[in-house]
């Protein structure tokens, strides 16, 4: 890497890559978040954070925020929000025959044909204890000589109801073999393929960036906070929240208990240039490997955005805009959603290929979310009197000036 060059413009260092890849493959599905925030991020965390730092855990789920300034409630605050909850599927049943049906939650069905998948499952005898299933691949519609003409010429899909986990059993009581492990309705199931590095440069392919990436890019974001010195006047935490995927109620818990007066949620987002078969929507022409993307719309603060732009245009790094109508779909809700006074916005990443086996994305796109969140906290941190700043700083249209064709 040259001297002079920008991090987001050279290729990710093989270190940070492996530290991405181990945040993204951690077993977090939805409920079950620790293996993420506690196994994978909490190591990362002791290795830089000063010791004036503080780790909140809470009882009703499995979130975790580190705190900049613990008990410091009169700086204003600044919540930077991953969530470490994965899709999964689900069992809903196990059959006589040793099938173990499923169901796809955000998944399409079409999508999960014989791909490998682990299932958790709890040890019936000793509850609190979980085993985990390897060699499982999710099916349907068996061999193509069993299905229908319609599958066959692509005029007929797979619903949802038609999905079931192989575990490749034989011999005599199938289902009881089954049910001997200890298998049960609700046992979580996930997708089993770490991200690796992609054919084109700088990019990587996999499961679960959304939103293992989020989380990785808001510890990040931490670590150059801690290795700047820490923030003066502006309380930064950290956040890895739970439950988003079924209705982003983790976020909101954690905004309802520390009441931040800004909020940044980092999640993924869409490379509508590739999108297939949506060209007459015409979306947003965000795309990989040109930036970060910040949204606009929805109940995102024009205040906290221009802060953000402000420090892309300093460091010149990439930046595109990303449009919401009435949800920003992202934990940028959650202050909202809590009934608190937040200003917010959410930053985030062009992906493609979302809530499958192989989405993608850009490592520059990444890195760029990570440098412009940690510059903007710093160039808030040197700012005097954010909270009356914030409050003032609302734009008045009365007041734009007319702009005409010369």
């Amino acid at each position: 890497m040259e001297p002079n060059a920008h991090p987001w413009q050279s290729a990710m260092p093989d270190d940070l890559f492996a530290f991405m890849r181990d945040v993204i493959a951690a077993p977090s599905p939805v409920g079950l978040e620790s293996a993420m925030s506690l196994g994978v991020l909490k190591p990362r965390f002791d290795s830089f954070m000063p010791d004036t730092w503080a780790m909140h855990r809470y009882t009703g789920n499995a979130s975790v925020v580190w705190d900049s300034h613990p008990g410091q409630d009169d700086m204003f605050s600044v919540m930077v929000i991953g969530h470490a909850d994965k899709i999964r599927m689900q069992v809903r049943k196990i059959g006589d025959d040793g099938k173990v049906w499923i169901n796809s939650d955000s998944f399409l069905p079409c999508t999960l044909i014989g791909h490998e998948v682990t299932l958790f499952s709890e040890d019936p005898k000793t509850p609190g204890q979980y085993r985990r299933i390897d060699g499982g691949t999710v099916e349907a519609l068996g061999a193509i000589h069993f299905s229908e003409a319609g599958h066959r010429t692509g005029d007929k899909g797979i619903k949802p109801t038609q999905l079931y986990l192989d575990l490749q059993v034989h011999g005599q009581d199938k289902g009881e073999q089954i049910a001997g492990l200890g298998i049960k309705p609700g046992d979580p199931i996930i997708l089993n393929r770490p991200i690796k590095r992609g054919f084109s440069p700088d990019t990587f392919y996999g499961a679960y960036l959304d939103n293992g990436l989020g989380c990785f890019v808001t510890a990040e974001v931490a670590r150059l906070i801690a290795e700047a010195g820490g923030t003066k006047q502006v309380r930064c935490l950290f956040a890895m929240a739970s439950h988003e995927e079924i209705g982003r109620f983790g976020s909101r818990v954690l905004a309802g208990v520390h009441k931040p007066d800004a909020i940044i949620a980092v999640d993924v987002n869409h490379d509508y240039v590739a999108a297939p078969n949506i060209g007459d929507r015409n979306m947003s022409p965000i795309a990989m490997g040109e930036g970060f993307t910040l949204t606009n719309g929805a109940i995102v603060s024009e205040a906290l955005n221009r802060r953000i732009k402000e420090a892309a245009l300093a460091s010149e790094i990439p930046m595109q805009l990303s449009v919401s109508g009435r949800d920003t779909g992202t934990d940028g809700m959650a202050g909202v959603l809590a009934s608190i006074d937040s200003a917010a916005t959410s930053v985030g990443f062009p992906t493609r290929n979302m809530h499958t086996i192989s989405e993608s994305g850009h490592t520059g796109d990444v890195l760029a979310a990570i440098h412009v969140i940690a510059n903007t906290l710093l160039a808030m941190d040197a700012e005097d009197d954010l909270g009356k700043n914030f409050k003032n700083e609302h734009p008045r249209l009365d007041e734009a000036t007319t702009l005409r064709h010369s």
